[in-house]
């Protein structure tokens, strides 16, 4: 098949919008205008993202691309006939809870997502079920709108490093690798988040999602080619990094790098995408005149017949959606407006057998937390010689700027000159990190995250607590304790902290004596 006709648009429609759709039309326009401004706030900071950070740049090509999506539609829909479905506001109501849960944990991911979802939601409840099954896949596109990846940076890391480790030793180049640096002759190179690949892997799945949807039929051709798309900018990747410090052992660094920067970027996801296609193309299966659904069979699905029985008034459904997200807003306020009671101020307690010392790490580090209201930052010595840093951090509530265990926050600072080079020693409940700074200092910090009876190292189990102080509308202080050390000749940084532990008692009650002090 040539090339322009997999990716070809459809013959025009004819201009004039049906007359059994223009008033349904209008009124799921003017709701997604009523959705956008209610939750502006959400949309602002998805389109700062989008504009920039590059990561996400290809996010604002997707409400084009499901314009154009539901325009090759648009024939077969004509002869579709629109109709508000109750069910739809239990739908509805899903996605105002997410966007909830996300105001009341101070998870920006789930905000946004439940701002996006609203879209489609509301679609469901509007135009009913048979119309929802016409537009299911430009609805379900509108999800790669919101910005999600960030998690997926540390373990890119780990595998680009692992790929670019196996490529140097195959091609003769001397190097070892402690986390994500890699020494080598020629100086330590260190696979930064920049390097991770995630901006590239992260706009790859929306595209092969896109093309898998447009030029393909068969599921089967369809998984091979999407499970094409997660391997290959990985791989590429790898590939990328190797060549930049194998070119480093011929030109030295600086030349490398200057060549490294000049192909990264879109350049190098241009090629990237050249490679895919130029494999897949001969494979795609959709021929020009195909329609992208199949109205008669819409029509004539038994299944949508009994669904839209269960039909529902034009101004009840607008009347429902109005009272979701007042309601849902409504509730959003009020757990937000919730502040536990602090003291005015804190101080670090004295540990039987330790002492406090000036605090002087080899290499600047102090941990990041947005938004607390104290912060404490010093340092422990017993007669052996141990050293421990301890910091903490207290917060009256969580939410919007104020989010412990939110990224970038801890002890991983971003931009500093620490990275992350793999998980610590297991040392339960806490999370168990090890740092590099300069490629030659190292740190093991321990993190702590305590609210109500919780202790834990887990994010995750943070924010399914603080959810459920929001949820019952429960005032609740979160506590982040970071245990840390580096590593000094003659001293061990997981035995210097387990000594510490050990003078400390069980953690949970020395940060609530913490949070107690007046």
């Amino acid at each position: 098949m040539p090339p322009e006709a997999a990716l070809a648009a459809p013959a025009a429609p004819q201009s004039a919008i049906p007359t059994h759709w223009r008033r349904p039309a209008l009124m799921l326009g003017l709701a997604w205008l009523g959705l956008i401004l209610a939750f502006l706030p959400d949309w602002l900071t998805m389109f700062d993202k989008w504009w920039n950070v590059s990561t996400y740049n290809h996010a604002l090509l997707i409400p084009v691309i499901v314009g154009w999506l539901v325009w090759q539609r648009v024939p077969q829909l004509a002869e579709l006939e629109p109709k508000p479905w109750r069910w739809g506001l239990p739908v509805l109501a899903g996605a105002v809870f997410l966007w909830v849960l996300g105001a009341f944990s101070g998870f920006d991911l789930l905000r946004q997502a439940g701002a996006v979802a609203m879209l489609p939601a509301s679609a469901l409840l509007l135009l009913g079920p048979r119309i929802f099954a016409a537009l299911l896949f430009p609805l379900c596109y509108m999800a790669f709108m919101v910005p999600f990846g960030d998690e997926l940076v540390p373990p890119l890391q780990a595998i680009t490093a692992a790929i670019t480790i196996s490529l140097v030793h195959v091609s003769g180049v001397s190097a070892s690798i402690n986390g994500v640096f890699i020494d080598t002759p020629a100086g330590l190179f260190e696979v930064a988040e920049a390097c991770s690949g995630v901006k590239f892997l992260i706009a790859m799945i929306a595209l092969g999602t896109l093309i898998g949807n447009v030029c393909f039929k068969s599921w089967m051709r369809r998984a091979v080619f999407f499970a094409f798309c997660l391997v290959v900018p990985i791989l590429a990747n790898g590939v990328r990094a190797w060549g930049t410090i194998f070119a480093a052992q011929y030109v030295g660094i600086e030349k490398a790098a200057g060549i490294d920067h000049l192909i990264y970027g879109w350049v190098f996801f241009a090629v990237v995408i050249v490679a895919v296609l130029a494999a897949s193309w001969r494979f795609f299966d959709r021929a020009i005149d195909d329609p992208m659904i199949d109205a008669k069979a819409l029509k004539a699905m038994p299944l949508l017949d009994r669904l839209e029985r269960a039909g529902l008034p034009e101004w009840g459904a607008l009347a429902g959606c109005g009272a979701l997200i007042a309601g849902g807003i409504a509730w959003a306020t009020a757990a937000t407006a919730l502040v536990a009671p602090l003291p005015k101020q804190v101080g670090l307690p004295d540990v039987p057998g330790w002492q406090r010392i000036d605090y002087a790490p080899q290499a600047a580090w102090e941990p990041l937390a947005g938004g607390a209201d104290h912060r404490l930052l010093g340092r422990y010595q017993d007669a052996a010689g141990n050293q421990v840093d301890v910091f903490y951090a207290l917060y009256a509530s969580q939410g919007e700027g104020k989010e412990a265990g939110g990224f970038g926050q801890g002890a991983l600072t971003p931009e500093s000159t620490w990275a992350w080079t793999g998980n610590g020693p297991a040392m339960p409940p806490a999370k168990s990190e090890r740092l590099l700074s300069g490629g030659r200092i190292e740190r093991l910090a321990l993190t702590y995250y305590r609210s109500g009876d919780l202790l834990t190292g887990s994010n995750m189990r943070l924010k399914l607590a603080n959810i459920a102080d929001r949820l019952l509308l429960r005032e609740r202080t979160t506590a982040v304790l970071i245990l840390s050390a580096e590593k000094r000749r003659d001293f061990e940084p997981q035995a210097e902290i387990s000594a510490f532990q050990a003078a400390i008692g069980e953690p949970g009650q020395w940060i609530d004596r913490i949070a107690e002090a007046r």
